[in-house]
């Protein structure tokens, strides 16, 4: 059953050259297009209220990605491009709508894909806003701020290291509401996705968008290879968890030198469980908390610095001529635009029409 839309919000099925899917818009047609690029274990679904804020003077889109929502569930993602797929599908929306520019605002992995579309197609984009971004480096597997791997297999990365029993869980439909089920896909969105006790106006929704993910096979999480190295599996070549593996980010210094270099607008939540330097959801956290046995120690996986690796990357950006502003809304989770919109709003929309 699809999942209902705000009203203001239409939804349409539209077919590129590589995909076909879902996408909501709002706002006029002939207005300056902003792409909400979401990320993962959601859809574009979590952007409906973001998209309705808008001022009038923009257009919303938000697409659900490969391997999300109401997209093709016969089109994988080549993990060995790493976020090469998803940001190729945004510009080939971008050429069916007859866009040559655009504002995006991503979240999460849809951070990671803008990484990945800046470094690819700068100039396609008017500003870019990021949300609580998945550091340029990919995630889990690396130390310090120059994202060094942890072991040469990039061991502790990828489909491998997402416990099979939430992802069956997700693929189920899962709608358990028990805060003491810590694999429930309703327990992790309410106690990662936001801060604890923020509960969604739009829970049931959101859940399902949550469960919306392509769960399986050559979906989510993926499929992976023994290793040596702990935990024991490094990255395999399909889905998304792969393609966020530091073993396919590429040359992240070609952010440096992309030309022209778009303005960037940095939002995080002060309390952010998932994309933090101490996240509940990297391996090496885990691993010192005692939850995965075995662990060899913070010398050789610690916690990934994953806020700290991308505030690096952006004081780079910034000495080879770009622009960042950065802000942290505070007593907030990993997605400030649900939990805080209105502070986040005033953040987006100056933004937005600066540029």
């Amino acid at each position: 059953m699809p999942i209902p839309t705000l009203p203001g919000i239409t939804a349409q099925t539209i077919s590129t050259p590589r995909i076909t899917t879902r996408v909501l818009f709002s706002g006029s047609s002939s207005a300056i297009p902003v792409v909400f690029v979401h990320g993962n274990a959601s859809s574009a679904t979590f952007w409906e209220e973001i998209m309705l804020g808008l001022p009038p003077e923009f257009r919303a889109i938000a697409p659900d990605q490969r391997g999300y929502g109401d997209a093709d569930k016969n089109v994988k993602i080549d993990a060995t491009r790493g976020m090469g797929d998803l940001a190729d599908d945004l510009i080939a929306l971008l050429d069916v709508l007859n866009i040559a520019k655009a504002h995006f605002v991503a979240h999460s992995l849809g951070g990671s894909v803008m990484w990945r579309v800046m470094m690819d197609y700068p100039d396609r984009i008017l500003s870019v806003t990021q949300v609580a971004p998945g550091s340029p480096y990919g995630f889990c597997g690396t130390k310090d701020v120059n994202g060094t791997p942890n072991y040469d297999d990039f061991a502790g990365s990828g489909g491998g290291v997402v416990n099979p029993t939430f992802a069956q869980r997700l693929g189920a439909n899962d709608r358990t509401d028990d805060m003491n089920d810590p694999l429930a896909p309703r327990t992790v969105m309410n106690s990662r996705y936001w801060k604890p006790p923020f509960r969604p106006p739009r829970e049931e929704d959101l859940l399902s968008s949550m469960n919306s993910e392509h769960v399986g096979g050559e979906q989510y999480p993926g499929d992976y290879v023994p290793s040596s190295n702990w935990p024991g599996t490094a990255p395999g070549v399909w889905g998304p968890i792969n393609a966020l593996s530091p073993k396919y980010a590429g040359d992240v210094s070609k952010l440096y030198r992309i030309t022209p270099k778009p303005d960037v607008l940095l939002i995080w939540g002060s309390d952010d469980q998932i994309i933090s330097d101490f996240s509940f959801s990297d391996i090496g956290t885990l691993g010192k908390l005692g939850f995965i046995p075995g662990y060899p120690g913070e010398e050789v996986v610690p916690p990934q610095p994953m806020v700290s690796q991308t505030k690096d990357v952006m004081r780079r950006y910034v000495e080879a001529g770009g622009n960042v502003s950065e802000h942290t809304i505070p007593d907030t989770g990993h997605t400030p635009y649900i939990e805080k919109p209105a502070d986040f709003n005033a953040l987006l929309h100056p933004f937005l029409r600066a540029h």
